[in-house]
């Protein structure tokens, strides 16, 4: 009797955990994480790992509140649309009121762990769930400018791993923010493209000509190219301490260069299975190059 029911409240308690971790959208918290400490390595003189965790804690509660007040306000559409009819809001494992508490909790636990880091990456961190919420999550049922809205706010973390650094926002973190600026772009119009009829049935208008065409397409090979040029803007020394050496700047350049591979790949072809290697080449790109940033500084660190 004992057994079953430990039994019953292991299963409950995975139930839940594993509805936080959907309300949060995990997978994408951690990515976020990995971005702002990233860029909280190349900004720091000297590693403090207090503050690692704190910025690793505050930014997995920022971006856990965004998606959660995300969910909350689109559940209805969601539950139009098959790729999300079954997170905890909309499928009925989670009232409102208790995806609302999640969300307002972790807000303020984000808030003040960021604002124990500095006050100016706690502002940021605020500034990102404002705009997530209150300005992209309307917008995307009625124009697909929401993408290039919603670009500023993803854009902020791993430019906040260098002002949680430093406290300070120049040169340096404006680079940051602008590399993942470009790169969501491509990432997120290739996605749309992917899941352009689900989108729809949701009312949601993700592709900047609001159809799977060549329009799309040659948009997306424009912002790669960006991408690419803020990316290696480093190795020319106009972007103050932050720096990429040549060798580093040739790695950069090639995945940048292998990712508008892809993006010519899906204009010639204009289909789903080109937009997916797209898809899951700008999220290679994007890791690889946050590690290769920080392997370049403490390479010439150590050598």
């Amino acid at each position: 009797m004992k057994s079953a029911v430990s039994s019953v409240k292991s299963t409950s308690w995975s139930l839940i955990y594993a509805d936080f971790k959907e309300i949060t959208k995990a997978r994408l918290a951690v990515s976020v994480v990995f971005s702002s400490i990233a860029g909280y390595f190349l900004g720091a003189y000297q590693i403090d790992f207090v503050s690692v965790l704190l910025l690793a804690f505050g930014g997995y509660c920022m971006v856990g509140a965004s998606n959660a007040y995300n969910q909350v306000i689109e559940k209805d559409l969601d539950a139009l649309m098959k790729r999300t009819r079954n997170r905890p809001v909309p499928s009925g494992r989670m009232s409102v009121n208790t995806a609302m508490a999640i969300a307002i909790a972790l807000t303020l636990l984000g808030v003040l762990s960021l604002y124990v880091l500095s006050p100016k990456t706690a502002m940021f961190g605020a500034i990102s769930i404002f705009l997530y919420t209150s300005v992209y999550t309307p917008l995307k049922t009625k124009t697909p400018l929401s993408v290039f809205v919603g670009a500023f706010p993803g854009a902020i973390p791993f430019m906040l791993g260098w002002v949680a650094a430093t406290n300070d926002f120049g040169i340096e973190s404006g680079t940051l923010f602008m590399i993942q600026f470009f790169w969501q772009f491509p990432h997120f119009w290739a996605l749309g493209w992917m899941l352009d009829e689900d989108y729809k049935k949701g009312g949601f208008k993700m592709l900047p000509t609001g159809k799977k065409d060549t329009g799309t397409a040659l948009q997306i090979i424009l912002y790669t190219i960006w991408m690419i040029v803020i990316s290696v803007m480093p190795a020319f020394g106009f972007t103050g301490r932050l720096q990429l050496s040549v060798p580093a700047a040739i790695i950069v350049l090639l995945a940048g260069l292998a990712m508008l591979g892809f993006a010519f790949k899906l204009y010639e072809k204009r289909d789903n299975p080109s937009a997916r290697r797209l898809m899951l080449a700008s999220v290679t790109y994007i890791s690889l190059i946050q590690l290769i940033f920080v392997i370049d500084k403490f390479s010439k660190t150590l050598f």
